[in-house]
């Protein structure tokens, strides 16, 4: 065997090497790529997720935050309807006149001296427009009329005896109503049921 052969065979058997090695290394190469492009597309569906848990979130809190905002408005014009029509029906009860007037005033008027007991030191506040009204209708009572009292009409009627007063004024009758009756006017306003 010849130098040149020997020198053939190892240079052969060096490439075969080097081919295997390198067929090796391409392998677990391709291994580690294919690892990391695994690991890279699980890293990306992660983030997807939480990308998605993120702007589902964000919209949730976006449509409550909406719809709390939608409800306050629905409710602040409730309040203001609700506002109006008291102002109408004060408006209403303010300009009654004559016979129904007066009628509404003696029936306060009687109230409160029933609530009294002894009416005889009592003394009678009233709407400054009722003036006459209310000294027509005290002469009845043998009560003195004492002077304004700021509402829609009725009495304020107090005893300087027993420190009592009675507020039978047409302001507190609608208060009464509208509190008692509030549940009510609102469904009726505003069709809840």
């Amino acid at each position: 065997m010849s130098l040149d052969t020997v020198v053939e065979d190892i240079r052969d058997e060096a490439r075969a090497r080097a081919d295997e090695i390198r067929a090796d290394a391409e392998a677990q190469a391709d291994e580690r790529i294919s690892e990391a492009e695994a690991d890279a597309e699980s890293i990306r569906e992660e983030r997807q997720r939480e990308v998605e848990a993120t702007i589902e979130q964000e919209r949730e809190q976006k449509v409550s935050s909406a719809k709390l905002a939608a409800k306050q408005e629905r409710l602040e014009a409730r309040r203001d309807v609700l506002a109006e029509v008291r102002e109408a029906v004060e408006s209403e009860v303010a300009a009654l006149e004559g016979e129904t007037r007066e009628e509404l005033t003696r029936t306060l008027l009687d109230a409160a001296v029933a609530q009294l007991g002894d009416p005889s030191d009592a003394v009678v506040y009233g709407r400054a427009d009722d003036a006459d009204l209310l000294r027509e209708i005290l002469s009845d009572y043998d009560l003195e009329y004492a002077g304004e009292y700021d509402c829609l009409g009725g009495v304020v009627v107090e005893s300087e005896s027993s420190r009592v007063r009675v507020n039978n004024t047409f302001d507190s009758v609608v208060a009464d109503v509208w509190e008692d009756n509030l549940r009510e006017i609102s469904d009726r306003l505003f069709g809840d049921k």
